[in-house]
C-alpha cells in the first residue's frame, strides 16, 4: 500500500503526535508498506525535499502554540510530487493547515482520506484567545473540528473513548468513530536497552544520589499538565522523605514560573528540571525514575504513562478518563482524585520498594497491548475500510522501468 501521513508536527518536533507519527511510518513500513509524508519546514520560510523525495517539508507561520507552525500555501512543485507518489490512502492528523492541504489532493486525486483526532482543541483555546472570547471561540473550534471531520474524509480514528465521546454526544457525529489507542515503540523503553554507564552518567549530570527516590514527570511544562500540583505536593512529601526527589523532563511556557515556586516552597534542591532533551534519550529518564506522575486533564490517552509503565514504573496519575483506560489501579499504579490521595498513594510507593517494583513489572507486560506492531494492524484495517475494494496502485517507477526494459528487448540495445 502506498501511504501519505500528512501532519503540522513530525521530528524534528518533540511531542505525543509527532513521536506518534513516527513510530506508525516505521511499523508500517517494517510491513512492506510504503510511507510519504508531507510536513511543515519548522525553520525558514521555504519548502524542500528530503529523504530522496519521501518527505516534503512546507513553509509554515509561527501560531503562538509552543513550536506549533501552520502551513498556509502550497508550492505546485509539491503538488506535482505527491501526484508522482501515486498514493492509495491519506492519512491526515491535523485538521488546518497541513490537513487542509491534505483534503484538496484528496478531492483532486480521488484518494481518500483517514483522519486521527489527536487534540482536544477546547481546552487549548486560552492560548490564542488570552481569557477573551473563550465561550464563543470554542463553539467556533466545535464547528470546525465537525466539518473537517465529518465532510472532507471516509473514516475517523480516536485514541480514547474519552474522544469518542467528545463525537459522539457532544458533536452528535454519526459517522464511524474508530478507537485505536496510539502505539509506541514499547521496546525503546525496557530497562535492558539502557546501559549501566549511560544511566550512571545521566544520574551524575542531574545530582541524583544513591539512595534518592525519583519521582519523574515527561511532557510540556504549562498551565494544563498541572506541574504545580506536583511540585507543590513534592513539598509536603520532602517533610518526611529527605531523599525523594522530583525529577522534571521537557520545555514550555512555564518552566521558569515552576523553577520559581519550587524556590518559594524551598524545595528546589528536591526538584530538578532537565528543559527540552534530545528524542533519542528519553528512554534514559524514564529508566533514572522511580515512579511516574501525571496530573494532567487535557490528555486524550497519556502516551507518556504507556512509556513509563514500558520502562518498568509504577505510576500514580490523575483520575482521568484517559488514564484510566491504561492504569489498572493498584496493579500498575494509582490512580488519584485529590491532593489527598495523591499524598496517601506516594506515600505508599515510597515506603515499599517491593510493591514499586511489581506494579512496574506488570505495567511492563500491560503495556505490550499498546505495541507499534498492533496499532499498525489496527490502522491497516481502516485503511482498508476506506479503500471500499478500490484496486491498490502500482509503483509508477517500477512500471516505467518495466516499459523501458521491455522496449529495450524488442529494439535491442
Amino acid at each position: 500500500m502506498r501511504i501519505g501521513l500528512f501532519t503540522d508536527t513530525y521530528p524534528p518536533f518533540i511531542n505525543g503526535v509527532s513521536t506518534s507519527i513516527q513510530m506508525l511510518e516505521n511499523a508500517l513500513r517494517k510491513k512492506g508498506h510504503k510511507v510519504f509524508i508531507v510536513t511543515v519546514n519548522p525553520d525558514d520560510m521555504k519548502y524542500h525535499f528530503e529523504d530522496n523525495g519521501r518527505i516534503i517539508r512546507i513553509p509554515g507561520i509561527p501560531t503562538g502554540i509552543y513550536d506549533y507552525r501552520l502551513t498556509t500555501f502550497y508550492p505546485i512543485k509539491a503538488v506535482n510530487k505527491i501526484k508522482e507518489w501515486n498514493l492509495d490512502i491519506i492519512h491526515t492528523h491535523t485538521e488546518f493547515g497541513i490537513g487542509t492541504f491534505a483534503r484538496v489532493i484528496g478531492k483532486q486525486f480521488d484518494i481518500p482520506v483517514v483522519h486521527t483526532y489527536h487534540t482536544m482543541y477546547e481546552d487549548y483555546v486560552h492560548y490564542i484567545t488570552k481569557g477573551y472570547f473563550d465561550k464563543s471561540s470554542k463553539k467556533i473550534v466545535e464547528y470546525l473540528t465537525k466539518f473537517y471531520c465529518d465532510k472532507t474524509i471516509e473514516e475517523l480514528i480516536v485514541p480514547t473513548k474519552k474522544t469518542y465521546d467528545l463525537f459522539k454526544e457532544k458533536y452528535k457525529y454519526d459517522r464511524n468513530v474508530h478507537i485505536i489507542p496510539t502505539g509506541i515503540e514499547i521496546e525503546r523503553f525496557y530497562k535492558e536497552k539502557i546501559s549501566k554507564e549511560k544511566l550512571d552518567k545521566k544520574k551524575e549530570e542531574l545530582g541524583i544520589k544513591k539512595g534518592d527516590i525519583i519521582t519523574l514527570f515527561v511532557g510540556r511544562i504549562a498551565s494544563e499538565k498541572s506541574v504545580d500540583f506536583l511540585i507543590e505536593n513534592q513539598a509536603v512529601l520532602n517533610k518526611k522523605y529527605k531523599n525523594s526527589k522530583l525529577l522534571i523532563v521537557g520545555d514550555g511556557p512555564d518552566l521558569e514560573n515552576y523553577k520559581e515556586l519550587a524556590k518559594k516552597l524551598k524545595i528546589d534542591n528536591n526538584v530538578i528540571f532537565t528543559g527540552k532533551v534530545p528524542w533519542v534519550e528519553i528512554p534514559i529518564y524514564y529508566n533514572i525514575g522511580d515512579i511516574f506522575v501525571t496530573a494532567s486533564h487535557t490528555e486524550t490517552q497519556g502516551l507518556t504513562v504507556i512509556e513509563a509503565m514500558a520502562s518498568s514504573l509504577a505510576v500514580v496519575a490523575l483520575d482521568d478518563e484517559s488514564f484510566r483506560n491504561v492504569v489498572i489501579d493498584s496493579l500498575t499504579g494509582y490512580l488519584f482524585k485529590n491532593k489527598e490521595e495523591y499524598i496517601d498513594k506516594m506515600t505508599i510507593l515510597l515506603d515499599n520498594k517491593e510493591k514499586r517494583e511489581n506494579m512496574g513489572n506488570q505495567g511492563r507486560i500491560n503495556s505490550e497491548t499498546y505495541s507499534s506492531k498492533y496499532f499498525a494492524e489496527r490502522v491497516l484495517s481502516v485503511y482498508k475500510l476506506a479503500l471500499k475494494g478500490r484496486p491498490l496502485k502500482k509503483d509508477k517507477s517500477f512500471i516505467d522501468r518495466m516499459k523501458s526494459a521491455i522496449k529495450k528487448g524488442f529494439h535491442g540495445d
